[in-house]
């Protein structure tokens, strides 16, 4: 790749990761992304799919309802077998298909750009249709096994979504003028997978960023097989990795809400603050939460290459959004962020015989909830007392506990039903912050069943009862940071 360069007008190489609400507002995106504040050059653009669209592809993402991903998975047999009420995943591949094409006649005005875009998703789609539909076929075979290439399906089907909208925006902004390029990392009817780096290069090591605004999809496919480890976050890795390899100056992250001390819908638009600075320790915490500014195997390498990271607000252009450095540390000690995960699952290990074999059971534990992959949010023992606090539905818990009792047969599992309520800072060494804490949620008459705060006194965890979630977020965020009228930002830059 080129080193760094700086251009004329003072602007380093910058790469911008657009998310997938705010691609659905294309005329936000040309105003204010690419044509903002002036010259669209030196940057390169790294597109999700539209808004819904990896929704309809996989299944989606908050209630679970199938995509086609899904229904071709748990659907194997022929179409003749499905009942009345089901829908195939041909039916639901097609209906994708005109639900693309109609963004597309929303989205193009010029009757021949419109064409195209729809010529480009009918091919793709009726390819990838083609591609199922053997693989289906072979799979009734005894000798081939559906679920050895599910991922490879899972990674066909959501590359669709951001070759749609990375060639979509790639023409619109080439008929305003810009000189754009699109950038197809999907693999499409490649001969061979390639290591990530290796498809990041070849693809952009020959451009002149000074004249060409490369739009970039998404998905990259690669040997390192991205959704394997990050499922839906591919398209952060293949983000972070340009701006390594490219060496930029800067990695940006447009979303469709500011990094904010709340979220506005629990404490109000009025009350929330966006965060100016924070570092990439906080963003992990985050992370945790379910709350990612950016996944944090994609931070790594922001990280390491010491490439600060903005978080910028699609839709307010000139507020100078959230930067997210490794050595950030505030002025002084404060907390900034309120945050929380609702309606998680507690598991309790308890065994007299625990003591003194601490070590064995924190194993067992490790060993079955790496198999089953529960995400386990945060955890306490004492000398006979283990508990989880998993985000995983109650089916996967049972089994959970049901594999923890089979290889600890002493034990008496058990599992309730709580939140978890988090303050984090990147300094809180506050005399007194942990008591004034908890006595804001006691006069809240808000229950605290179980707190934790290691040495660091970067986070604060109060784990209540599924019911006070919204309260304890609201009068811990009045009591912590409401009460430093913060303004447009906390710490701003």
């Amino acid at each position: 790749m080129s080193q760094k360069k700086e251009q004329s007008d003072g602007r380093l190489l910058s790469v911008e990761k657009i998310g997938g609400t705010s691609m659905s507002d294309y005329q936000a995106v040309r105003d204010n992304i690419v044509l903002y504040p002036e010259s669209p050059y030196q940057r390169i653009l790294v597109v999700s799919a539209y808004g819904g669209m990896t929704n309809d592809l996989l299944e989606h993402k908050k209630t679970g309802q199938p995509g086609v991903y899904a229904l071709f998975a748990h659907n194997d047999a022929d179409d003749d077998g499905l009942e009345d009420e089901e829908i195939s995943w041909r039916d639901a591949l097609e209906a994708l298909s005109e639900k693309m094409q109609a963004f597309n006649d929303e989205l193009f005005e010029d009757a021949d750009l419109k064409a195209s875009a729809n010529a480009f998703i009918i091919e793709r789609i009726k390819h990838t249709e083609k591609l199922l539909s053997h693989l289906q076929n072979l799979c009734l075979h005894g000798h081939f096994t559906l679920d050895d290439h599910l991922l490879t399906v899972r990674e066909l089907l959501a590359s669709i979504g951001e070759a749609h909208s990375a060639w979509n925006l790639t023409k619109l902004l080439q008929a305003e003028g810009v000189n754009t390029c699109w950038v197809d990392l999907t693999g499409w009817q490649d001969d061979e997978k390639l290591p990530l780096d290796e498809v990041i290069r070849n693809k952009l090591c020959d451009l002149d960023f000074d004249k060409v605004l490369p739009i970039v999809t998404g998905y990259a496919h690669c040997e390192e097989d991205l959704m394997n480890t990050f499922d839906r976050g591919y398209s952060e890795m293949t983000f972070s990795r340009i701006a390594v390899l490219c060496q930029a100056t800067q990695a940006v992250i447009h979303k469709e809400y500011h990094l904010s001390s709340a979220d506005p819908r629990l404490v109000g638009e009025d009350q929330a603050v966006p965060i100016g600075k924070t570092n990439y320790d906080i963003a992990d915490q985050l992370a945790n939460l379910g709350m990612e500014a950016i996944h944090p195997k994609a931070a790594k390498g922001l990280r390491q290459a010491q490439i600060p990271l903005l978080i910028k607000n699609t839709f307010e252009p000139d507020h100078h959004g959230t930067i997210i450095r490794e050595d950030y540390v505030s002025q002084f000690p404060q907390v900034e962020i309120i945050a929380g995960r609702h309606k998680i699952l507690a598991l309790e290990i308890f065994d007299p015989e625990m003591m003194g074999q601490q070590a064995e059971y924190e194993r067992a534990v490790l060993d079955i909830t790496q198999r089953m992959k529960c995400q386990v949010l945060t955890k306490d023992f004492n000398a006979n007392t283990i508990t989880l606090y998993l985000q995983a539905s109650l089916k996967v818990t049972k089994r959970l506990a049901t594999q923890l009792g089979e290889r600890l047969p002493t034990a008496k599992i058990s599992t309730s039903k709580v939140s978890l309520v988090s303050a984090m800072g990147s300094d809180m060494r506050i005399k007194g912050l942990l008591a004034k804490a908890v006595q804001t949620l006691y006069e809240a008459d808000i229950n605290i069943q179980a707190l934790h705060q290691n040495l660091r006194q970067v986070e604060m965890q109060f784990l209540v009862r599924e019911q006070d979630f919204e309260r304890a977020v609201k009068r811990l965020h009045e009591s912590l940071i409401e009460v430093h009228n913060h303004g447009k930002a906390i710490w701003e830059h």
